[in-house]
């Protein structure tokens, strides 16, 4: 068995967390003049409507910067995709230096708006937490990643990501994670899916996400429910993850998500097929400041301990 992190204390845990929330309270699409406009545009503009990347406002322009937070072993990365796009990413190193070196890498795949710089506290509490490495990917068109995303573009930007840690000397022969909110979590689970098979994936984390868009939009869009055969971005992530058999899964859901409803993340828990599922909630969560929820750290450093570093 290799090192496992120092246990943290709640207290630590939950005033850092609280710094994440002023970064994740990302406007809410589903207003009803919104959803009008959207019921009329569904078809020929749901990419725009699905895949809010200018939001909040300077999204694209204004990334903040691991300095901000006090880190300062890190890399500014921008990784090639097989079509030709250019990813932005943020590889940082765990802030606790040990004799060993990491044995474990995250990869995070963030919710559908903002930039991953709104979400480097939760990096920062991930390596400091696990002294683990974290990779974390901006999807193309946003931030400061070119492109425009859809679902068969993230698909090839997480297995861009994913390669990237397996060719890179210092991830190589790490453990890998993935780490998943909301839209997020459909990349990381259709990750998983097709390369569960090269054995070197050994845990999903999956917060607030959803059993596909299509059925999303009532929630989300109630004027547009019925249209949502005109729906050509999927992310059926209820028909991939029963797929995944051998890969540890640890469900974080927020019981107060205005946006994805608690019960998809139910129902994903309940069709899950692996051989290891944990479920945990947080009845005051929501859809994006679950992850400031008391003991969220705590769960995931027990999911990694227990079920990845003991692998």
């Amino acid at each position: 068995m290799t090192d496992s992190p120092p246990p943290s204390s709640s207290w630590s845990v939950a005033s850092m967390a609280g710094s994440v929330v002023q970064f994740l309270r990302l406007p809410v699409l589903a207003s009803s003049g919104l959803a009008v406009v959207a019921s009329g545009m569904l078809y020929f503009k749901q990419n725009e409507i699905i895949y809010p990347r200018n939001m909040p406002l300077n999204a694209r322009a204004e990334v903040p910067k691991p300095p901000e937070f006090g880190i300062t072993d890190y890399e500014d990365l921008r990784i090639p995709t097989p079509d030709g796009e250019s990813l932005a990413a943020l590889f940082i190193r765990p802030s606790r230096k040990l004799s060993q070196d990491p044995t474990m890498t995250i990869l995070m795949f963030h919710g559908n708006a903002g930039n991953i710089g709104h979400r480097i506290p939760i990096a920062q509490m991930l390596e400091e937490t696990l002294n683990c490495n974290v990779l974390m990917l901006e999807y193309r068109g946003y931030g400061e990643s070119t492109g425009a995303p859809d679902e068969q573009g993230l698909k090839i930007d997480a297995q861009t990501a994913l390669d990237y840690i397996r060719q890179r000397a210092e991830t190589s022969k790490t453990k890998i994670v993935l780490y998943g909110q909301s839209l997020g979590g459909a990349v990381a689970i259709n990750l998983a899916a097709n390369n569960e098979k090269d054995g070197d994936i050994k845990g999903l984390v999956l917060e607030n996400t959803f059993l596909s868009v299509r059925k999303m939009i009532p929630s989300v869009f109630p004027a547009a429910k019925y249209l949502t055969r005109l729906c050509h971005q999927y992310w059926p992530s209820e028909l991939v993850l029963p797929q995944i058999t051998s890969i540890p899964m640890l469900f974080l859901s927020g019981l107060k998500d205005e946006i994805v409803p608690p019960s998809h993340m139910t129902q994903l828990h309940h069709m899950c097929k692996a051989d290891v599922k944990v479920w945990r909630t947080f009845p005051n969560g929501h859809h994006n400041d679950t992850v400031a929820e008391p003991g969220y750290f705590d769960h995931i450093q027990s999911f990694m301990v227990n079920e990845v570093l003991d692998d």
